[in-house]
């Protein structure tokens, strides 16, 4: 793969920028964005950086120039809004599905052929306008919550555990946001199940602070995070480009998976050159399939409001 463009250069789409970058996995990266000069500026920064840390991927800004784009492997979307005061839930859907809409037509004339990564909020509904905007495949469409969510989660497992990060793997569903499914089950700390090394209310009350872990950092920094969330965007584009085949939670379009239908929520799916591989299935308890859709419900109801708004 050639090309990456990373749609958006706020704090998270320049870190998707930065982490591929570094990563070395494409010749070129492009970030666009609307307000003149700030995509170039920090394309410029970053590539600034290639003779300290050793990379040779090339890192070009332009402001709202999609020729630039043409060709691209995969195009991430991270534009978009955050929610303000006095802003309903509804404001910020219909803002940022006339974004994600406009941006995601724009890209795909140039490079029809591309996996398109949601990162725009709200996350599923997003994912769902960009699959009903772009035509495509969902295989090639899918939206970045899963791997942000458990990175959460077993971030604040191995604080807790005081063991490496890298040995807890962990698996969470749903929505993102309040309605995830996180299943302890699934945890795993190198191999070991949590539930045998912590507490029932420790490991509770970190599944919570998982469920409102962005929430968290709004409180502490008055915006929305972005270090990580670039960094499992990032991931989830060197999946693709090496064809690694890894097993992620993603937001995905379900047809009947998990007595889904029509709905865009995080599951386990194996990512490749293709985009989504497979959508894996799991067995989950009667309360974990309650949970899900609990999920799904809130989520429809989201999309609900994009249906009303007659833009497809």
């Amino acid at each position: 793969m050639e090309k990456i463009t990373v749609i958006g250069a706020g704090n998270v789409g320049a870190t998707v920028a930065n982490v591929i970058a570094h990563k070395d996995i494409v010749k070129e990266v492009v970030l666009v964005d609307i307000i003149e000069g700030v995509a170039e500026g920090k394309a410029l920064d970053i590539w600034q950086t290639a003779p300290i840390n050793g990379f040779n991927t090339r890192v070009v800004g332009v402001t709202n120039n999609y020729e630039k784009t043409a060709g691209s492997g995969i195009i991430v979307v991270t534009s978009g809004i955050p929610r303000k005061p006095g802003m309903s839930r509804d404001d910020l859907i219909s803002t940022n599905a006339g974004i994600v809409k406009t941006v995601v037509e724009k890209a795909m004339k140039y490079s029809p052929e591309a996996i398109v990564i949601v990162v725009a909020n709200p996350l599923d509904v997003m994912s769902y306008t960009a699959y009903k905007t772009a035509g495509i495949d969902s295989s090639k469409v899918f939206g970045m919550a899963g791997i942000l969510d458990t990175a959460r989660y077993r971030a604040f497992l191995a604080s807790e555990l005081n063991v490496s990060p890298l040995d807890i793997q962990a698996l969470i569903m749903g929505g993102h946001g309040d309605t995830m499914v996180p299943l302890p089950r699934y945890t795993t700390v190198g191999g070991i199940p949590v539930t045998e090394l912590i507490d029932a209310d420790k490991l509770e009350a970190i599944v919570h602070r998982t469920k409102v872990g962005g929430g968290e950092l709004v409180k502490l920094m008055g915006t929305s995070a972005w270090y990580a969330p670039g960094a499992a965007a990032a991931q989830m584009c060197e999946a693709i480009v090496n064809d690694q085949n890894r097993v992620f939670p993603v937001c995905a379009l379900l047809n009947g998976e998990y007595g889904q239908k029509d709905v865009y929520l995080g599951v386990p799916v194996k990512l490749g050159k293709n985009g989504i591989e497979e959508i894996v299935k799991v067995d989950l308890t009667e309360d974990e399939q309650a949970l899900l859709d609990e999920s799904s419900i809130a989520v429809k109801s989201v999309m609900k409001v994009l249906d009303n708004m007659k833009l497809f």
